[in-house]
């Protein structure tokens, strides 16, 4: 896969990820939908070291996640959008917010997580891997 681009709605975030993410999540727990804003969030999960951060230094939000554990979410201190999310169960990990790619058409979701939580207006697809929580790190 070539190059991704992204970054924040007011651009002062700017990022680049090289190589293909290991996981594409929709997320349906209650702080996704509360930080995005939208009945879910999709998220691709990618190692640290594959993403570079170009412009701008993310304001860090550390809170305790449905879970129990601990996550940061990482947004622009300018226009507030969340950019990247990193949990305390996966380090080395950080998953990045499909709004914030420039161009995403090669997203694919390939697994719904905390189906249960999911508003009765979200068409779950159930041709995707479904969890009740968060499965075990790929």
């Amino acid at each position: 896969m070539a190059k991704i681009t992204g970054g924040c709605l007011c651009g002062s975030i700017r990022y680049e990820i090289e190589g293909d993410p290991f996981r594409i999540a929709n997320c349906h727990c209650d702080d996704c939908r509360k930080v995005t804003g939208s009945a879910y969030a999709t998220n691709l999960f990618y190692k640290d070291t594959q993403i570079t951060l170009l412009q701008g230094t993310p304001k860090k939000f550390n809170h305790t996640a449905d879970s129990g554990n601990g996550m940061t979410k990482e947004f622009c201190g300018d226009c507030g959008s969340q950019v990247f999310g990193t949990g305390a169960l996966r380090p080395g990990v950080r998953n990045v917010k499909v709004g914030t790619i420039d161009n995403a058409d090669f997203v694919k979701p390939q697994v719904n997580l905390f189906i249960t939580r999911a508003l009765g207006c979200t068409h779950i697809d159930d041709e995707l891997a479904n969890f009740d929580g968060m499965p075990p790190p790929a």
